[in-house]
């Protein structure tokens, strides 16, 4: 007989465990996820299609299992996508647009082919900021068209930040053991700090983009989600590599550590040397009273806490990062609907733009389509503007920003504040966003990783550690520990509303 399956006090090597035991099946686990989402997902909306062929997948990795052949820690373990990774199956890939409606792809993204050759359960895929959150100034994160708005399980009536939302709602909420989401500035640590979970953004290079529907060929990663940072760890492990269709992983190649999720050591924060960004702070009281606890605590477990450090304004950056993006976004997703089967009906940019004003009422109910016919109006990946942005904004994140930081003060890491609480939803006048520390990473393509911080009015507040590329190990080390020292993930209530 099965034990009883709690997701919230399991971990990848607990589960694994477990089924070398006998006493778990990736089937009885693959149930037990899809009636945790049939229980749930109408409360939070994260999921926007169920795989049909999960079961059958779950029985084929335990067949494997009695003949003896274990793929890895990931082996029959159910895992969520964001519905922006091209899935060769019966699953759509639509980035949440009406537009792409039952449009399949023929070819699975390099980062799920990377899960499905480690064992893992393709379960579901998850919903998001439509178009990850590219297509208005104004749009609300977690809306899109084919999959509507997902809710933060810690408060029904907030965010769920974006525009990995569904991705980090899934996990927050027990529907799988953990998901894949995609990050161009924010969209996975922003959406996992506002769900009380870990969310790692890799240096740009370590992980393939091949087969995800692109915004910015220099800011883009996948990345992984999950409810602590060894099993985030492992599913790094899993979907870093060098790939041939991405020319960008070739920077990497040899630089790939083996060891993400291994050997992890609470005591990490001894001797490590903790810059503060101290002008991505002071947005909110409550959120400064958590940072404040956070510091206290890595001090206490041994760490150098040098505080007061400026760190490259994110108002400095974004005029530049708007170009880079908005040019690349153009270029990159031409290419991309092009590569789609021959018979889909949107082919280019452009054509996404007619669907969608000729489709207002369904598909632009509350915001527009800013960002597209800006993107359409930008020149070519040569023009001077586009690079002298690219320049300026890599500059300004890396050379006279972290790296600067980094070298200046003898830093093993620096840390912010990931995002604002989550604010209420609204349709209206789109996201309140107050402030947030992703920007720099993401400008220069480094790698953050976010962990749960503490809570403001029951609402999820998460710490940020990030660093020079390619740093992903020794971030994991001190996010392992600071999350050692805190323990401050608490599972959501599924409340209506704050209760102040």
């Amino acid at each position: 007989m099965m034990g009883a399956i709690d997701l919230e006090t399991e971990s990848i090597a607990s589960l694994g465990a477990r089924m070398v035991s006998g006493e778990l099946t990736a089937r009885a686990l693959t149930e037990h996820c899809l009636a945790r989402i049939e229980n749930l997902d109408s409360k939070v909306n994260a999921i926007i299609e169920i795989n049909p062929n999960a079961l059958d997948i779950a029985d084929q990795r335990d067949g494997e299992r009695r003949d003896g052949r274990v793929r890895g820690p990931l082996h029959g373990l159910p895992i969520l996508v964001k519905d922006n990774l091209d899935t060769a199956d019966r699953m759509m890939t639509t980035a949440g647009s009406l537009a792409l409606a039952g449009s399949i792809a023929t070819e699975d993204a390099f980062v799920v082919t990377r899960l499905r050759v480690a064992g893992a359960v393709l379960l579901a895929k998850t919903n998001l900021s439509e178009w990850a959150n590219f297509r208005s100034t104004r749009s609300s994160s977690g809306w899109s068209s084919r999959g509507g708005q997902t809710r933060n399980p810690y408060a029904l009536d907030r965010t769920p930040g974006g525009s990995s939302s569904g991705s980090a709602v899934a996990v927050a909420a027990g529907f799988c053991v953990g998901a894949i989401g995609t990050e161009t500035d924010g969209s996975i640590v922003s959406p996992s700090a506002m769900n009380s979970i870990v969310g790692i953004k890799p240096t740009v290079g370590l992980v393939s983009r091949a087969g995800i529907v692109p915004i910015s060929h220099s800011q883009d990663t996948a990345g992984p989600m999950a409810r602590s940072v060894g099993d985030a760890a492992i599913l790094l492990r899993v979907i870093a590599g060098e790939d041939p269709a991405d020319n960008v992983t070739k920077g990497a190649s040899g630089r790939l550590p083996v060891d993400f999720g291994t050997n992890l050591d609470a005591d990490a924060l001894s001797g490590a040397r903790i810059g503060v960004a101290r002008n991505y702070c002071g947005f909110h009281q409550g959120v400064d009273r958590v940072l404040a606890r956070s510091l206290a605590v890595m001090a206490d477990a041994g760490a150098e806490v040098i505080d007061d450090l400026e760190l490259t304004p994110k108002a400095d950056i974004e005029d530049s990062e708007t170009i880079v993006m908005m040019t690349e976004f153009k270029a990159g997703l031409n290419r991309y609907l092009s590569e789609r089967a021959p018979k889909a009906r949107i082919r280019s940019l452009a054509d996404a733009i007619a669907f969608n004003q000729q489709h207002q009422e369904t598909v632009m109910p509350y915001f527009r389509q800013e960002r597209f016919e800006q993107s359409a109006e930008m020149g070519a990946l040569t023009g001077a503007a586009y690079l002298e942005a690219l320049e300026t904004s890599r500059r300004l994140a890396r050379d006279e920003g972290i790296d600067r930081l980094l070298g200046e003060h003898d830093l093993d890491a620096i840390v912010a504040p990931t995002t604002c609480p989550p604010w209420l939803i609204d349709w209206v006048n789109g996201d309140n966003r107050s402030g947030g520390s992703a920007c720099t990473a993401a400008v220069a393509g480094y790698p953050s990783i976010t962990v749960p911080a503490g809570y403001v009015f029951g609402l999820p507040v998460g710490l940020s550690f990030f660093s020079t590329a390619f740093k992903e190990t020794e971030l994991i080390q001190l996010a392992h520990a600071f999350e050692n020292a805190t323990k401050e993930r608490r599972p959501p209530t599924f409340a209506s509303q704050v209760d102040y």
